[in-house]
């Protein structure tokens, strides 16, 4: 959430980037209404209490005429603080719920607009000429099922549209690029971790994903858990409530999970193949740091990505996105797009987000510096998400015969197979 400071102090601030957004400006004017609501009741019931304090003192000395007066006060009193008390709880959870709904302020370098009004940054690699070379490019699906390493048929028989099975070389190249990943962050000074699927609702709530992105959780309503769509979730509250020296910043982790996206209001989009699925495994940055490194932070979360997309000698685009698509917790964010030989466009493999102090503030992590103690600031960068990347590699590295090229950082992971070859050709 914002600091309520900041509304108070700079609303026009706050409206601006719900213009941007494109979400409800009248939010801004609703919770501010709200504020003072809760602090005009909390100035009235400390008013109260401390005039029933001092007449309750009074009472024990009093007699005849003047204690039942008192009495009946004390009485008249008591009824008028339950009352302050009320309204004074009722305003802040009010407040409280108007401020879980507005999105974090979105950084002045932003581009305005929705999902296609995106800035291009930068540009890397090289796109093959596959007609160069005399062959059509094949698609991910045709390739992984000539190679025995994708199944959708038998992944649809068992749990439905969207799902699959990786197998032979599919589940070992998801294998080498965890390993590979995971090697990658330990050697940029993460710490790997192994994530939590479920979580409680608060920590689902705290990270911004029961807002706007809600129709695209799964909730398991007897037990009132989540599945994550991201290691992002758990590792945001893997210090929740907590307060962290300063001299321990940056702590950096690198969380490998299931994720779990119901992909709603995708019908009919990149249902083929394995490219938007409803289940998958993802390798993901996160970091905590002190808000005025932040910016700097999600550089380098960037430049880990692009060290990453490089190594795995795919072409690919970085993006500055859109206001109207960073979701509700990021103020800033760049994708890498690769690029999709036979879609013949860049699609999104890696996000990083800077998050500033909205997730901290939500989650109640803070940082201690000498006396001071405030909210810290996180950030998240996907670094794999392991069927988008599968995708890229069996698409961009495909030969003429039906096989696939191993990117060198990966060899090691594949006990040094430079070429996976079909199963039949």
């Amino acid at each position: 959430m914002i600091d309520l400071r900041l509304l108070r102090e700079d609303p026009d601030r706050v409206r601006a980037s719900q213009r941007a957004r494109g979400e409800d400006v009248a939010l801004v004017d609703s919770l501010l209404s709200a504020d003072e609501r809760r602090r005009s009741s909390g100035v009235r019931f400390d008013e109260l209490r401390s005039e029933q304090k001092s007449l309750g003192k009074l009472i024990p000395k009093a007699s005849g005429d003047e204690k039942a007066e008192l009495l009946k006060k004390a009485g008249e009193l008591a009824a008028a603080v339950k009352t302050a008390d009320a309204e004074q709880h009722e305003a802040d959870e009010e407040t409280k719920r108007l401020l879980l709904q507005l999105g974090n302020l979105v950084h002045p370098d932003v581009p305005v607009g929705g999902e296609e009004d995106f800035v291009v940054l930068e540009t890397h690699g090289t796109i093959r000429d596959f007609g160069a070379e005399g062959f059509e490019p094949k698609d991910h699906l045709e390739l992984g099922e000539a190679l025995g390493a994708i199944d959708v048929e038998r992944g649809a028989k068992v749990s439905g549209s969207r799902f699959y099975y990786l197998t032979g070389v599919g589940a070992l190249l998801e294998l080498a690029l965890v390993n590979a990943a995971i090697a990658q962050a330990t050697e940029a000074g993460f710490t790997p971790m192994l994530t939590p699927a479920l979580v409680r609702p608060r920590a689902m709530e705290g990270t911004g994903f029961l807002g706007q992105a809600s129709e695209n959780v799964y909730h398991l309503e007897k037990d009132d858990y989540y599945l994550v769509g991201t290691s992002e979730v758990p590792l945001a509250a893997y210090h929740m409530d907590e307060i962290l020296d300063a001299d321990q910043l940056p702590m950096r982790y690198a969380g490998f999970s299931p994720c779990f996206r119901r992909e709603a209001g995708t019908y009919g989009k990149d249902t083929r193949g394995i490219f938007r699925v409803h289940q998958f495994d993802k390798v993901e940055m996160f970091s905590y740091v002190d808000p005025a490194d932040a910016e700097n932070e999600h550089k380098r979360l960037l430049d880990w990505e692009k060290q990453w997309l490089t190594g795995l000698e795919l072409p690919f685009q970085v993006i500055d996105v859109a206001s109207g698509d960073l979701g509700a917790s990021a103020s800033r964010k760049f994708d890498c797009e690769a690029w999709i030989p036979t879609q013949g466009k860049y699609r999104e493999l890696t996000s990083a987000s800077n998050c500033d102090g909205f997730q901290a503030r939500r989650l109640s992590v803070r940082m201690r510096d000498g006396k001071k103690v405030q909210p810290l600031a996180t950030l998240n960068g996907t670094l794999c998400a392991v069927p988008r990347t599968i995708v890229a590699i069996l698409e961009n590295h495909q030969l003429a015969d039906g096989s696939v090229r191993v990117p060198e950082v990966l060899r090691p992971y594949l006990g040094g197979r430079e070429v996976l070859e079909p199963i039949s050709k």
